[in-house]
């Protein structure tokens, strides 16, 4: 048995449940199970031909398994698995002129 965890923005495609427990041998079979029993969760994880997503960070034990075996990684009793997803974005421009240079769209000038 191991764990597998899921972010906060995950678990309401996870029956609002954080974590589940499930036998896999592979993080690929554990993720496989994962989708089974909570089918919202599947295209938030795999593009539509079956591949994680770039974007979802994927961990066994705090390893990142993209430096290991993907989605072969061996999974053994006791292990967690954490499914994080890469956070991104920034500011558009008048939000970052007014964040960065006060309440106008203006930047200073030398």
């Amino acid at each position: 048995m191991f764990t597998a965890r899921s972010s906060a923005s995950k678990d309401k495609y996870a029956g609002k449940r954080d974590s589940a427990e499930f036998a896999a041998r592979t993080v690929g079979e554990a993720l496989g199970h994962l989708t089974t029993q909570f089918a919202d969760l599947r295209k938030h994880l795999f593009t539509e031909d079956g591949k994680l997503r770039s974007f979802v960070n994927v961990y066994v034990n705090d390893e990142d398994i993209r430096y290991l075996a993907k989605e072969n990684t061996p999974t053994k009793d006791g292990d967690t698995i954490s499914i994080i997803p890469s956070i991104a974005g920034g500011c558009g421009p008048l939000y970052c002129s007014r964040a960065f240079y006060g309440t106008t769209n203006e930047r200073p000038r030398d």
